[in-house]
């Protein structure tokens, strides 16, 4: 079933646009994102990354520790791991840009909530000339147990209006995507109530192991190839 994950109180449903003329310093991560800043080019040269990853979640401290934002905890994990300073604004994402196993990457959390991330997916792709293939996003998932992942080359949004708008943005379902699982609500629970929720305290640290898989599947994409990291992600049981 389709629901639409962002809640009805919020006017408008998009965070305020911050101009283009902020944040144009690059991110660091030391001499390996010095190395991937020269790779990128400088603005108007610029070439595309090995990957852009962007996932999706909810602004704002009331959703940050809401299961609809385990893509914003999986790249805030990325960014950790690889020293990645994701502090770059733009108007429809945060964003930095770095390397992991030796290629260039792009990081991004959407500035809008999650049923309006296409926005960002467009931009992104736009900027750094990127084909939808090359474009990774990462979101919860209800039909997943907490601490399930599933990686997947491409696909249908599966009743996520966040992956729908960015196949709609992009005007392409080939692009790929890692789920996170969340569970399924309980008795008398609806969907939106469920996402907005926070998990227990049982299921945030099946959730965190999970997210802590991440960056070893991102390495994975980088490295080894989308099929044989699908291969040994996918068989990985639940917690």
């Amino acid at each position: 079933m389709a629901i639409d994950h962002a809640p009805d109180h919020l006017p408008g449903r998009a965070v305020a646009a911050v101009p283009e003329a902020e944040g144009r310093g690059w991110p660091g991560g030391g001499m390996l994102g010095r190395l991937a800043r020269s790779a990128l080019g400088r603005r108007g040269e610029r070439t595309s990354p090995d990957l852009v990853v962007m996932g999706l979640g909810n602004p704002g401290p009331e959703y940050e520790r809401t299961r609809h934002n385990a893509g914003f905890w999986a790249v805030d994990e990325l960014a950790d791991s690889a020293s990645i300073d994701l502090s770059e604004r733009r108007r429809s994402c945060l964003l930095g840009e770095g390397a992991m196993a030796g290629r260039t990457v792009v990081l991004a959390r959407p500035r809008a909530y999650v049923n309006l991330s296409g926005g960002a997916a467009r931009y992104l792709l736009d900027r750094y000339r990127a084909a939808p293939g090359r474009l990774l996003v990462i979101c919860d998932d209800m039909d997943l147990p907490p601490g399930s992942i599933r990686l997947r080359a491409s696909g249908g949004p599966g009743g996520h209006n966040g992956m729908r708008s960015v196949a709609r943005a992009v005007g392409d379902k080939g692009f790929p995507r890692l789920r996170i699982g969340v569970g399924r609500p309980g008795p008398g629970e609806d969907d939106i109530e469920h996402v907005l929720g926070r998990p227990t305290d049982a299921e945030r640290e099946l959730i965190d192991r999970a997210v802590s898989l991440v960056p070893r599947v991102v390495a994975g994409i980088l490295s080894e190839g989308m099929d044989r990291t699908m291969d040994w992600a996918n068989r990985r049981p639940a917690d």
